[in-house]
């Protein structure tokens, strides 16, 4: 897959989201659904979206003991998204039997991802809340390893971050990266960003936009100019 811009569909119903897609007009975006659209719509709404002709990536951040994630990816395999995720803080463990279960008997899955640390958390709050005193960087590369060495495709992390996990874990583990924002938007809860221009020079896969996209005037042309930014189309 090369580079792309998934478009996060965080909305709170099925309607709204696929009017949203219909304003498209034939195009097909890599799209995100959440836990607000997943939670609201049921796994329908993947059904739907990937009948469409769309790609998904499917972020339900799971995280639980091992055979719990294991039978729920088995489950979320059946849907056909094309990346699923998890969060690396699960363990070791828990994501070699999150692979293990999202694996179809003909040994087809989708890729499977790990979240390192959310982008909204910054060292202060990684102290005071996590009890976590290590450098925030350390921190995510050690989660990007333990993920890379349980199999996994890639991780969720900051743009920030993907030359230390690429140099780290090899150029085709892949780093999807949300806290994308237009060098003239908005930051709003996010703590550690960049534009989609300095996401493409630092190396991310995927960009993962929201609010700059969907709560834009025009969505289709800010989608337009995040592709022609990071892209290159």
């Amino acid at each position: 897959m090369g580079k792309d811009v998934i478009i996060a569909c965080d909305f709170d119903s099925a309607e709204k989201t696929l009017a949203f897609l219909d304003r498209f007009k034939g195009r097909k975006p890599f799209v995100k659904i959440g836990m607000e659209l997943f939670y609201s719509a049921g796994p329908q709404i993947v059904r739907e979206i990937k009948a469409r002709g769309h790609r998904i990536f499917l972020d339900l951040k799971l995280h639980d003991i091992p055979n719990t994630v294991k039978k729920a990816m088995a489950v979320l395999s059946s849907l056909d998204a094309d990346i699923v995720n998890l969060h690396a803080g699960g363990t070791t463990a828990m994501m070699e039997a999150a692979l293990e279960g999202l694996t179809r008997p003909d040994g087809s899955r989708p890729l499977l991802i790990a979240v390192t640390m959310l982008t909204s958390t910054d060292q202060t709050a990684m102290e005071k809340d996590l009890w976590i005193e290590r450098p925030l960087q350390d921190v995510v590369m050690h989660y990007a390893e333990n993920a890379k060495n349980a199999g996994l495709d890639g991780v969720v992390c900051s743009p920030l971050e993907s030359p230390a996990v690429h140099e780290r874990c090899g150029a085709d583990f892949l780093t999807v990266t949300p806290g994308v924002r237009f060098a003239d938007g908005a930051v709003g809860d996010q703590k550690r960003v960049t534009t989609p221009a300095k996401a493409r020079e630092l190396g991310s896969d995927y960009i993962v936009v929201g609010r700059p996209i969907t709560g834009a005037g025009d969505p289709v042309a800010a989608y337009e100019r995040c592709l022609a930014e990071f892209a290159d189309r």
